[in-house]
């Protein structure tokens, strides 16, 4: 059998970060699915990401739905209009994110992603919209409220070939 995934790139935070951008995304793919595992230095703390071509987008152009849980309470909440949309969760223990952007290279739809992600407490699923028609070649993830990723956290970027 066929891989269906070709890694197109990976990156591992030296130390504590911010944020990490992926840039000069071939368009070449139907899909994108980011994966992030490490942990972040403080907290607990929602991924968010912002999208563009060239650069990212900072403008209202983002949704957000998700749903969560910890076993006993499930809650779930929308944003809407947002600089940014909810694409995962990661804990200051060992956790993962994992977002897939579909039909990136499109040039005629508005952009839907699917994350999902865990924390040691929470458990989410999170369906975000750019609404914009352009192709993504560029994606920044970053932690809510400045929480960093902490050393060692691993960004690898696959794409999913055409069938």
């Amino acid at each position: 059998m066929t891989a269906t995934y070709d890694k197109i790139a990976t990156y591992t935070t030296p130390s504590a970060a911010a944020d990490y951008t992926f840039t000069s995304i071939t368009g070449t793919y139907t899909d994108l699915i980011c994966i992030i595992s490490g942990e972040n230095s403080t907290s607990d703390q929602g991924v968010a990401a912002q999208v563009g071509n060239g650069s990212v987008d900072t403008g209202s152009n983002y949704s957000s739905t998700y749903i969560f849980g910890d076993g006993a309470t499930p809650q779930s909440g929308r944003g809407t209009s947002a600089s940014n949309m909810l694409v995962g969760r990661m804990a200051n223990s060992a956790s993962n994110s994992i977002i897939h952007f579909m039909n990136y290279s499109n040039t005629t739809t508005n952009k839907t992603v699917l994350g999902r992600g865990n924390d040691g407490v929470y458990v989410i699923q999170h369906v975000g919209l750019w609404r914009s028609t352009a192709a993504i070649n560029t994606i920044k993830l970053f932690n809510l409220s400045s929480v960093t990723f902490a050393a060692g956290v691993t960004f690898t970027l696959y794409g999913i070939k055409a069938a």
